[in-house]
């Protein structure tokens, strides 16, 4: 499993958010690349970078801060927030991303995704996002009627990367992921999931790691910064 180190851009700072709330952002870096670095240091393999600003606008905001920590890092890096057309995907790949994130558009656009998955293999993923197990859109504050299993599966044959799959409710709230929907999920699709969204502890990562399903990673902001996960050990724990 790939620890993935969360890295969310808010008015060009690296912050956290409870619950996806805007307005209960917590600063912890006011220099982004910085922080990428550090993880890239620390040895972690990828950072999971999220524009929450553009994940409400529909555009990219924070973009100089990625291309920031673009420059500063040599690990794979990938974006969510903000993508929702060809040509931001094309330019967030061509300036150096791994792999792009796309979440509110694979609801309303998923001839989009499939396009991009095919133009650009094993560079795009799905961001899936929900509160009690139905589908949330525009940087969380649109709920739908969209099952996640649901719209995992329509992803099936497209060739998508990964699903990253979110709990709302549980995101940097320091509860604890939803293990057994991230699990079901993984059990119930191809596509290779990465758990996000309350991982808060060592415990939580042995669990995701134990939980009978094949994710290939997880996704922790929160627990990083605060100190409640050690980088070392939790990299360790998930090679072992």
């Amino acid at each position: 499993m790939i620890l993935y180190p969360a890295i969310d851009l808010k008015d060009g700072q690296c912050v956290r958010l409870l619950k996806g709330e805007m307005d209960k952002a917590t600063v912890f870096n006011d220099d982004p690349a910085a922080q990428a670095r550090a993880f890239q240091d620390a040895g972690c393999e990828w950072i999971h970078l999220v524009d929450l600003n553009g994940a409400f606008t529909g555009e990219p905001v924070n973009a100089a801060a990625v291309e920031g920590i673009l420059q500063a890092i040599d690990v794979p890096a990938q974006l969510g927030g903000g993508i929702r057309d060809m040509a931001t995907i094309e330019r967030w790949l061509d300036k150096g991303l791994a792999r792009v994130i796309l979440g509110t558009v694979a609801v309303e656009n998923p001839d989009l995704v499939r396009e991009a998955a095919k133009a650009f293999p094993g560079k795009v993923a799905v961001g899936i996002d929900a509160r009690d197990g139905r589908v949330a859109t525009k940087g969380w504050a649109e709920e739908t009627d969209v099952m996640v299993t649901d719209l995992a599966k329509s992803f099936e044959d497209a060739g998508v990367a990964a699903i990253i799959y979110t709990d709302i409710n549980r995101d940097g709230a320091m509860g604890g992921p939803n293990v057994e929907a991230t699990a079901a999920l993984a059990k119930a699709v191809s596509i290779p999931v990465i758990a996000s969204g309350g991982v808060s502890s060592l415990d939580d990562l042995r669990a995701l790691k134990t939980c009978g399903a094949p994710l290939n990673g997880a996704i922790s902001g929160r627990a990083i910064y605060d100190g409640a996960i050690d980088l070392a050990e939790a990299l360790k724990l998930l090679k072992d």
